[in-house]
């Protein structure tokens, strides 16, 4: 028996072994340079970053292109001027580097980088609002907490207040709660995709963005659809319990994503957090905390249960502020927008299937209160992202 395990052993590991030898004689022999000829080689750029410091710039560049390039020349608001490498030399595909540029920026202006291979291609970059890059310390955790308090935290923990409100409610009246949570997360799962798709966009090519989107949301669902079957069977059912648990993941993971490009935006000084701004993510995001509280209604809970819920939902809008102030990386916020949106889609697909209970889900759709409830929370969500933007 062993000896035949060793020969089945041997037999999967054959393909591998030729395939490493086939990809290790493509690099030697190089069989694309003889077709290649003189053509120039092609270069991409991508500048992934720029922080700003006292009298500088600092620039991170990445290099997308299948083709070694050199970095010969900076300019800034098109002038020339001197910059250091690091590391020096030629970008290799997928290399990375730091330009650091002693300028004298103006706070509020806006400023362009341009870069210049050796070759003379340009690659340029805008630096909307120049404000100083934060820099990590006391102030700044406290400052980034303080912002997720206010736009995830908050809101959330106001939207749980509804939960005696919902305890009192009829069948019907239920029906159009649970209805209107069904529209708020769908509202949540199409802002979840726009985002990621624009982030995606943003991603230098050789990232594949848009696969990264689309994986991210397929493992999400899949991994939330096994979290509430093992939930269900350690719970003897699919209780409101187990449902709100899994809509406050679902708000969590999309609440993460929305942190980190807040914490990304100030780090780069793209948005300014006005009175407005906050209050228009707290009544965006007070909303949130009814959709997490609906599975309840039928159904005491103690208030321990709820304060979890709650930080569950809202404390990941403080570790994504802090994760995109700090290291912000365009990757990690396609994979975080792209696990809320699937994290949230499968929780929809959860409480409807709760919802319409014996009921054929048509039928229940085609009901008063939940065409009511459907409509009521897109507009919801609609209006109070109004003020967001």
């Amino acid at each position: 028996m062993s000896e035949r395990r060793a020969i089945w052993v041997l037999l999967a590991l054959l393909p591998l072994v030729l395939l490493a030898a086939l990809l290790a004689w493509i690099v030697r022999s190089r069989p694309t340079e003889a077709i290649r000829g003189e053509v120039p080689p092609v270069e991409l750029l991508a500048i992934t970053r720029a922080e700003l410091r006292p009298g500088e710039i600092v620039v991170h560049v990445l290099n997308d292109g299948p083709d070694p390039v050199s970095i010969a020349q900076v300019q800034v608001d098109e002038a020339y001027w001197r910059f250091e490498q690091d590391p020096p030399g030629p970008l290799a595909h997928l290399g990375r580097t730091v330009l650091r540029i002693p300028y004298p920026w103006v706070h509020g202006e806006t400023h362009f980088v341009k870069l210049l291979s050796s070759t003379g291609l340009a690659f340029e970059h805008e630096i909307a609002v120049a404000v100083p890059t934060p820099r990590p310390g006391a102030r700044f955790f406290a400052l980034f907490a303080l912002i997720g308090l206010y736009v995830g935290v908050i809101p959330v923990a106001l939207g749980l207040l509804w939960y005696p409100l919902t305890r009192r409610l009829g069948p019907r009246a239920m029906d159009f709660v649970l209805a209107l949570t069904i529209g708020l997360l769908l509202f949540l799962f199409v802002d979840s995709l726009e985002e990621g798709l624009e982030a995606a966009e943003g991603l230098p090519g050789s990232f594949q963005g848009l696969a990264l989107l689309a994986f991210g949301t397929a493992a999400a669902y899949l991994a939330i659809e096994a979290l509430g079957e093992l939930l269900g069977r350690r719970a003897g059912g699919t209780g409101g319990w187990v449902k709100a648990l899994l809509v406050a993941i679902g708000i969590g993971l999309h609440n993460l994503g929305e942190g980190l490009s807040i914490g990304a935006a100030l780090a780069l000084g793209e948005v300014a957090l006005g009175t407005l701004l906050i209050l228009g993510f707290t009544l965006h995001n007070t909303t949130e905390g009814l959709a997490i509280v609906a599975p309840l209604a039928r159904q005491r809970v103690p208030i321990w249960r709820l304060a979890l819920l709650g930080l569950i939902g809202g404390a990941p809008t403080i570790a994504g502020a802090w994760i995109g102030g700090l290291v912000y990386s365009p990757i990690l916020s396609v994979l975080f927008l792209a696990l809320g949106a699937g994290a949230i889609a499968q929780v929809v697909v959860q409480i409807a299937r709760g919802v319409a209970g014996e009921r054929p889900l048509g039928v229940y759709l085609k009901s008063a209160p939940a065409v009511l409830g459907l409509l009521a929370g897109f507009a919801v969500m609609y209006g109070t992202g109004l003020l967001i933007q």
